[in-house]
């Protein structure tokens, strides 16, 4: 008798148990984000720890340490209208320059150079450090990696993408160069005339992930 009291008592307290909806999965951490403060305007600039962590996490030491605060965008290349990059960063200043970093091609990343991505600026693989470049446009063709061009075609390293003030990156593109000016003797034609300045580039607070209402159980 008592064994069948024991049974019917389990089954009562496993009944509850079964008709519970399966634990949610956890909710997935903001990226973070940084907004530079520039004379032309604010921009936003959301980093991808998650996909890009190397060369995210690269572009985040230049922001906490202060190092990106007062530098310029140095160098447009406006193909036509609203399609090429802006750049700008360290410009080899021995102060604000930290060690290169190891490269992430497009192909490791999944990342493409599709308008609003931020990548950093490179010579050969692994040179890449305090220099980046944000496209307007779509460049996946000629920024991404392709592994079936021959020589270097590992591309620009993307790492995150504007999520505001697209449209001061248009204007700093839209800004007249000068017909003569270079950086130590490169980029004539694409040395802006008005230069662009980043005040400040500080960490901000990512918005909260939406709440999505719990599924009640069956």
């Amino acid at each position: 008798m008592w064994r069948r009291a024991l049974v019917a008592g389990l089954a009562m307290l496993a009944a509850p148990l079964a008709a519970q909806s399966p634990s949610a999965p956890p909710t997935p951490q903001p990226l973070p984000r940084v907004a530079l403060d520039t004379t032309a305007g604010r921009i936003v600039i959301e980093a991808d720890t998650l996909h890009a962590p190397v060369t995210a996490g690269n572009f985040l030491k230049y922001v906490d340490g202060r190092r990106l605060d007062g530098v310029v965008f140095y160098r447009v290349v406006k193909a036509a209208d609203r399609f090429g990059f802006v750049q700008f960063g360290t410009n080899g200043d021995p102060k604000r320059v930290l060690p290169p970093i190891r490269h992430e091609p497009t192909t490791q990343t999944g990342l493409h150079h599709v308008e609003g991505a931020i990548s950093v600026a490179r010579f050969a693989p692994g040179t890449a450090s305090g220099d980046f470049t944000i496209s307007v446009g779509d460049q996946r063709p000629s920024l991404d990696a392709d592994p079936a061009k021959p020589g270097d075609n590992l591309g620009y390293a993307a790492f995150g993408r504007v999520v505001e003030g697209m449209d001061t990156i248009v204007a700093i593109l839209d800004q007249p160069v000068s017909p003569t000016a270079t950086i130590r003797g490169s980029f004539r034609g694409e040395v802006p005339a008005t230069i662009v300045t980043i005040r400040t580039a500080r960490r901000i607070a990512a918005p909260a992930p939406p709440v999505v209402p719990a599924t009640p159980p069956s």
